[in-house]
């Protein structure tokens, strides 16, 4: 029986996040039966006039129910080309995860299950969204299953076991992996995130301050000796876990700094802009807390070593081709709300009083280009899609 074959266009098809996950599905309902009633023909760049077959990136998610997970769960929801078959949560296994989450009815037909090696290894990516410690215990097995892994907590992003121990008060379990574990900054590792079996997402605080610096350091215009980060954070970079010190009573109405003495995001930063530079970075960094759910503002400081000529041109020009760093126009304040559920980080540049220090605003949701949003960008990178794929809302405003 001749069946009908149905061009349909990729853009048309990529556009429509429903559609596509329809396609995939039916196309695996009805595969090797005689039933089938439509065969999908989609024209693919390099051979336009060939048949190809709708193909989803299979996902595994494990730590499904803080945070960073649940914004994973709403960014993949509407993915075109990404389907999460694996949720795991050894606390909530077995339960609906639109039971946990009513934001996602309709959206996930899939409970949550305890971590199994095997299934997790029947997929293409394995998400990590679990505290410290967690992915170094399994990523082994899933690299050489052929499993690929984006871990969003800390575990590979410092290249110094010491240093990882003496931040994170534990032995790794893999040191080995430390080398070739790529840091997902795309702004800076873009060409190696493409390549990479594993990738260390970047933290909340790394990413806004050293997408602030950037430009800076690189064009060796700032004193890399004394750099300054004054940062201030929602109350969900702290997770999702019971803690009297992120209670309403506890943080509203109020503001403050903490870990002054040091912070484990500063190894990180450190590490960065050290990379860049070619030499040691000092850097003073300061997080504060902030009544707010989500969010992270960083005021940025450098004295500068040089003439810097046109700086607002240099930030323009180094981010022009970025699809997630906007460079607002010369003398803006940007604020957190305007980030608000966006892969999005808003830069503003200031020198006042034309004098030696420059001054540089940044502005990113801590939970999605701090995070999820990050690790949806650097999927898209390693599995050959459009970079912005299933990343182009628009933020929440008001």
């Amino acid at each position: 029986m001749n069946l009908p074959r149905i061009p349909v266009s990729r853009d048309f098809i990529t556009r429509d996040a429903g559609l596509t996950k329809w396609c995939a599905r039916a196309a695996r309902a009805f595969a090797g039966t005689t039933h089938t009633a439509f065969a999908f023909r989609i024209p693919v760049p390099m051979m336009a006039t060939e048949a190809a077959e709708v193909t989803m990136v299979k996902i595994g998610i494990v730590g499904g129910t803080g945070y960073t997970g649940v914004e994973l769960l709403r960014l993949l929801a509407t993915h075109p080309e990404a389907e999460v078959v694996q949720i795991t949560s050894r606390t909530e296994a077995g339960r609906q995860v639109s039971e946990l989450y009513g934001s996602l009815r309709g959206h996930f037909d899939i409970s949550f299950s305890e971590p199994d090696p095997q299934a997790l290894a029947e997929c293409d990516l394995v998400f990590f969204a679990t505290p410290n410690g967690t992915a170094m215990q399994m990523v082994r097995g899933l690299l050489e299953a052929g499993v690929r892994v984006i871990d969003l907590a800390a575990d590979f992003r410092l290249r110094e076991p010491a240093l990882w121990e003496h931040w994170y008060g534990m032995v790794h379990a893999c040191p080995d992996l430390l080398e070739e574990a790529v840091y997902g900054l795309p702004e800076l590792n873009r060409d190696q995130i493409r390549a990479a079996r594993l990738v260390a997402n970047p933290g909340c605080y790394p990413t806004a301050v050293a997408l602030g610096f950037l430009p800076l350091i690189e064009n060796g215009l700032v004193d890399s000796g004394g750099l300054v980060a004054d940062c201030k954070s929602g109350v969900s970079g702290a997770g999702r876990a019971a803690n009297v010190g992120t209670l309403m009573g506890e943080v509203g109405e109020s503001f403050k700094a903490y870990s002054v003495a040091g912070h484990r995001h500063l190894p990180e930063i450190l590490q960065t802009l050290s990379r860049v530079t070619g030499q040691t970075v000092g850097l003073t960094f300061v997080p504060h807390l902030v009544p707010m759910i989500r969010g992270i503002h960083a005021t940025l400081y450098g004295r500068l070593t040089a003439d810097p000529g046109d700086l607002q041109g240099l930030f323009e020009a180094r981010y022009a081709a970025e699809p997630f760093v906007d460079v607002l126009p010369a003398g803006s304040h940007p604020e957190t709300r305007s980030v608000r559920g966006v892969n999005q980080c808003r830069i503003a540049l200031h020198r006042p009083q034309d004098a030696d220090t420059v001054v540089v605003l940044s502005v990113i949701d801590n939970l999605t280009k701090g995070a999820a949003g990050q690790a949806v960008q650097n999927m898209n990178l390693m599995f050959g899609l459009d970079e912005q794929c299933g990343l182009e809302q628009v933020a929440l405003l008001p």
